[in-house]
């Protein structure tokens, strides 16, 4: 069951023009719409469904930079800095509070590498510091545990997706972006070798530009354009609970759960690592560059054959511009969550906060998170159509680092300096051989 968002009024009327047509009505689509309407330009977006209706609002509400990958840490902190305003300036509540965020263990290896990416990060700025075994008792009290040690960075924050992303919206609307909800795109139209129009269902948008950003849905409405967008979705699940005591204000990450508390003085819990990954034409498409991420993190995955190889954003789905497309048969994407993780996620935080055993659940949901091999994202021009940009592969990062994303997006768009360097995000690094790295802390 999808998580109750923060509804916003649709714009009926479609545009016969606009500079730049968004597509996608998550965090990546509405932060770059925003932002290209404070750069001056006339935008329209559109979505299948409902803003923020998919894995935008499913997220856990982190707003990190502490063990990110190197390569994205300066678009983390650069998104930090604008979440911390972004109250005041839309006149809006966001939920964001800095409250840290910390990451516990039992693990040498987890303290091994944190410590390592901490002296790395110390050279960015980052001010993250590694917690001693007793450290890590005093910022955790209540908590059973027998903590080695952890990493907090105390100017880490946290948000609430289903506030956050609406309020976005509504402060483009207020710049000029119209917003078009149960409207999908279809495809493009080109004209001398470039982009010229967004073809909807509900008719077309003439623009010089278009930016899909389409979470899981990317790399299926690029591939209708001959465009390989190498994605791989695996399904998540969370919940959130009634008001229970306070164990953090902030966040705390352990090997098995994480917790985020909430405004309503509930707690958005997730599970660590854990999740499903269904067979699908896409995901066996692309399996050689993700081979090995999955050869280290399989044993947490649930395996199985579905219904997704033949339906939803990863099966192989043929259309025209002028008819019915996948898009619009399924407006959201809205999987259940897998209750044996929610299970195991009960059992084990009766036994690490024993204040919350018999915590009420009162929303359960699954999400489909959109990888990268590398676990980086793509913002990036598509040079085989000029035109044409994606913001997309966000690898469960993307609610954190939405803000300076939407911002590297619109810079790109408009030809402006970027805010943070380019390049780690490139379309063409999926591509043309390079090698990725090991996804991770780099």
């Amino acid at each position: 069951m999808s998580p109750p968002v923060a509804r916003i009024r649709n714009d009926e009327t479609l545009p016969r023009a606009a500079d730049v047509v968004v597509i996608g009505g998550g965090i990546a689509g509405v932060t770059a719409a925003y932002q290209l309407a404070r750069k001056g330009h006339s935008v329209a977006l559109v979505e299948k469904g409902y803003v923020a209706g998919e894995q935008s609002s499913r997220n856990w509400g982190w707003c990190r930079q502490q063990n990110r990958d190197l390569r994205e840490l300066p678009l983390a902190q650069r998104s930090v800095e604008m979440w911390a305003g972004l109250n005041e300036e839309l006149g809006a509540e966001t939920g964001f509070r800095r409250t840290g965020l910390t990451y516990l263990t039992t693990k040498q290896s987890d303290l091994d590498a944190w410590s390592r990416w901490c002296d790395r990060a110390q050279e960015m700025q980052m001010h993250s510091r590694i917690l001693s075994a007793a450290e890590a008792k005093a910022m955790s009290p209540g908590s059973t545990e027998d903590w080695i040690g952890g990493v907090h960075s105390p100017t880490d924050g946290k948000a609430e997706p289903a506030l956050a992303i609406p309020a976005i919206a509504e402060g483009a609307r207020k710049l000029g972006v119209s917003i078009h909800q149960d409207c999908a795109a279809r495809g493009l139209e080109t004209s001398a070798g470039r982009v010229s129009a967004v073809v909807t269902e509900k008719g077309t948008i003439r623009a010089g530009a278009v930016l899909v950003a389409g979470g899981v849905w990317s790399s299926m409405f690029c591939r209708h354009h001959g465009i390989d967008m190498p994605l791989a979705g695996v399904r998540s699940t969370s919940f959130y609970t009634a008001p229970a005591p306070e164990i953090t204000q902030g966040g705390i990450s352990t090997p098995d759960i994480t917790f985020r508390r909430r405004l309503d003085g509930g707690y958005t819990i997730g599970i660590s690592g854990r999740g499903l990954l269904e067979l699908t034409p896409q995901g066996l498409m692309y399996a050689r560059p993700f081979w090995r991420t999955f050869k280290k993190r399989h044993r947490l995955l649930t395996i199985r054959a579905g219904k997704s190889f033949f339906e939803g954003p990863e099966a192989f789905l043929r259309w025209s511009n002028d008819s019915v497309s996948p898009f619009e048969r399924m407006r959201t994407y809205d999987p259940p969550a897998q209750e044996k993780l929610i299970g195991f996620a009960l059992k084990r935080i009766a036994e690490i906060y024993p204040q919350l055993a018999g915590v009420k659940i009162v929303q359960k949901y699954g999400g489909l998170i959109d990888f990268t091999a590398d676990w980086v994202p793509v913002i990036s021009a598509i040079d085989k159509l000029p035109g044409l940009y994606v913001s997309a592969g966000f690898s469960g990062h993307g609610f954190g680092s939405g803000p300076a994303a939407g911002r590297l997006a619109a810079d790109l768009i408009a030809g402006d300096a970027p805010i943070v360097d380019p390049r780690p995000y490139r379309y063409s690094r999926l591509v043309d051989g390079t090698d990725l790295g090991e996804p991770g802390l780099m």
